[in-house]
């Protein structure tokens, strides 16, 4: 395979110059010594003869080889350990599973599994920028030259998107740390693919869960390229600092290294609140009071600080309830003035928060994390109903029994809330951020109630999503939000049905996950160790020496006892949800709703079947009336004969011979 050059061809006949990025960057990979082919790796002949073949004997030859390197892949990316091991070399696995991913069929998905489940819990290192890259212009040439040419979605697509967003969200914090100097022959790699991507709009508007992904991946590269908003990528911390003297120094510059891009006080809060939680700092409440304090820099154009607090404060959330409210708080007055300011159409002029959705989808996502993966089972609770307890449970649950024209005010921004206010405000003409949000809540819905099958300990979380997915369906008419559930089920791709098999405990396979459980995490440390730097912490270092050396076999280098007292995973920050034991044992209630989930499914099937019997009576009847109708009207139809030919012949029945004797 030889780097020739080819071109990209969008749907409105713009063309745009490239070059296949399989080789190239192999040939960069191999001459830093990152990835050495050995015979059993995967080629293009492999891949080749792979996807071509039509032999039954050979094509279940080259699927034995296929899934033996999936098992070593695995073992390789350390997906039981958290990326951690003599065994793991991270670069080398990713590359052989971009290349393992190019195969056809089951290959193909469970490649991209392992590879989504890496990336969200793989730790930061300078090593990795290379393969990264590869990944990245991977990615971006699948959607650009395969994804975006086709007139329908499909779920390989889908997983793409979410795999270009974990790897740009890891370069842009390499961004932060000043790592990318060195890579902008790659940068410049990357830049007709990001031009395509400009046009996909049209293509992944009905899709905001794709759409979502495309848009950070563009406003990263317009941040790191310093291409079309190069004058915003710098945000100067300009606030009103009455009240607030007693701030420490540090926050009245807070430029990241080398970056020339200036984070601004709101993740400088929320990455001190995560810090707080995990010290247990008392100055947690102050830290949060001065948070709620910047939330007017939520409403900022350029997004990315915005997306990275919300992750941050998030991972916090999962630890900590007075975290959890601030976060709620924050997204409440944020979605509020947002709505509101659209409505003048004075300041929409002046104003565009066409972005903002994003950031409202993206708190949908880590709400349904927090659903999930929250230390406390009353931190879950408080994600899903809300803080506020006056409501029934029944009418928060059953949130659109009626669709009011009365003016719904936004109270909670937990799962619930959310979703009783933007289905109060959905209909055909209203505005991006209501629908994609409204979108994003039953999306992730129909995710959380797949990623808890089978988990008993969690059936009455799974019985309320259960019941409002249910509703949702029989009282929602708008096409956008029942494409949401069947995409969602699409890309979940289940052969088991998650509503009904309540007695089916299900294992759940390590690389099947559908949210991000650790990037966050990952995130929040390695942004606490750029803006708190301690002796204790080791940051990551500037610049990586190139010194050539010998190539050993991968995982072998021991590493120095600083890196592995970084890498140490404690209790409290949940290695595995094997080891750590995340949700109490059910309570009266949530026992008793399995119990009558049990009992009303027993009586349901029993209808079924006296409904049944019932139908087959009624059957029986109306066949039988039909026969006696068709005899008595035979019966007619003869008698009139009988009276006009005086015959008692059938119709078209000859009468009887009679031989004449001569």
């Amino acid at each position: 395979m030889t780097a020739n050059k080819s071109t990209i061809i969008n749907k409105y006949g713009e063309s745009f110059s490239y070059e296949e990025p399989l080789e190239y960057v192999l040939q960069i990979l191999n001459q830093r010594q990152i990835y050495k082919p050995r015979s059993f790796s995967v080629t293009e002949e492999f891949i080749l003869t792979f996807n071509e073949t039509q032999n039954p004997e050979e094509k279940q030859k080259l699927l034995e080889l296929a899934r033996k390197n999936i098992i070593r892949c695995k073992r390789r990316l350390g997906l039981k350990t958290l990326g951690c091991g003599k065994h793991v070399h991270l670069p080398a696995a990713w590359i052989e599973v971009i290349y393992l991913a190019q195969c056809k069929g089951e290959i193909q998905e469970e490649a991209l599994n392992i590879l989504y489940a890496s990336l969200d819990h793989a730790s930061f290192d300078c090593d990795h920028l290379p393969a990264l890259f590869f990944i990245a212009e991977s990615v971006l040439y699948r959607m650009c030259c395969d994804a975006f040419l086709k007139m329908y979605l499909y779920s390989v697509e889908i997983k793409l998107a979410k795999i270009g967003f974990l790897v740009f969200l890891r370069l842009f914090i390499f961004f932060l740390h000043g790592h990318l100097e060195s890579f902008k022959e790659h940068l410049l790699r990357l830049q007709p693919y990001f031009c395509a991507l400009s046009f996909s709009g049209h293509s992944y508007y009905k899709y905001p869960n794709i759409f979502s992904n495309v848009e950070f991946i563009q406003k990263t590269a317009e941040i790191i390229c310093k291409r079309e908003l190069a004058s915003e990528s710098v945000i100067s911390p300009v606030e009103n600092k009455e009240g607030y003297e007693n701030i420490d120094s540090d926050m009245e510059h807070l430029k990241c290294n080398q970056g020339g891009y200036e984070v601004n006080h709101l993740l400088w809060h929320c990455v001190a609140a995560w810090s707080c939680v995990q010290s247990n700092n008392p100055q947690l409440n102050n830290v949060l009071e001065h948070l709620i304090f910047h939330k007017a820099q939520l409403q900022k154009k350029c997004w990315l600080n915005s997306a990275l607090a919300l992750l941050v404060l998030g991972e916090a959330a999962k630890l900590n309830m007075a975290c959890l409210k601030a976060l709620m708080d924050l997204m409440r007055d944020f979605i509020s003035s947002i709505m509101s300011l659209q409505k003048q159409e004075e300041s929409c002029k002046d104003d565009d928060f066409s972005w903002a959705w994003n950031i409202v989808y993206l708190y949908t996502t880590i709400l349904a994390e927090i659903c999930l993966y929250a230390a406390t089972s009353n931190l879950r609770k408080t994600a899903l109903t809300g803080f506020c307890v006056c409501k029934s449970p029944r009418k928060s649950i059953f949130p659109m029994d009626t669709r009011s024209e009365e003016q719904t005010e936004l109270k909670e921004t937990s799962i619930l809330g959310l979703l009783e206010f933007f289905s109060s405000k959905i209909s055909d003409n209203c505005d991006q951020l209501v629908w994609t949000a409204y979108y994003g809540l039953v999306y992730n819905l129909v995710r959380m109630s797949w990623e808890l099958r089978g988990d008993e300990e969690q059936d009455g979380l799974r019985h309320i999503i259960w019941q409002t997915l249910q509703k949702t369906k029989d009282y929602e008419k708008d096409k956008r939000i029942l494409n949401a559930i069947k995409i969602a089920q699409a890309e979940l791709n289940d052969p088991t049905d998650p509503f009904t098999n309540y007695n089916t405990k299900i294992p759940t396979n390590v690389g099947d996950e559908t949210f991000s459980k650790y990037i966050g995490w990952r995130i929040a440390t390695t942004l606490s160790k750029l803006l708190f730097p301690s002796i204790d912490t080791c940051l990551l270092p500037l610049k990586k020496p190139q010194i050539k050396q010998v190539q050993v076999k991968y995982g072998n280098t021991k590493q120095d006892p600083m890196k592995k007292r970084v890498l140490h995973f404690t209790v409290r920050k949940h290695p595995s949800l094997s080891e750590l034991p995340m949700f109490p044992y059910p309570d009266f209630f949530t026992r008793a709703d399995k119990e009558l989930a049990r009992i009303i499914d027993h009586h349901w099937q029993e209808e079924l079947k006296i409904r049944q019997r019932e139908d087959d009576m009624c059957e029986a009847e109306e066949l039988k009336a039909k026969e006696l109708k068709e005899k008595n009207r035979f019966r007619e139809i003869m008698k009139k004969r009988e009276e006009k030919l005086h015959k008692q012949t059938k119709p078209y029945e000859l009468p009887p011979r009679t031989e004449t004797i001569s």
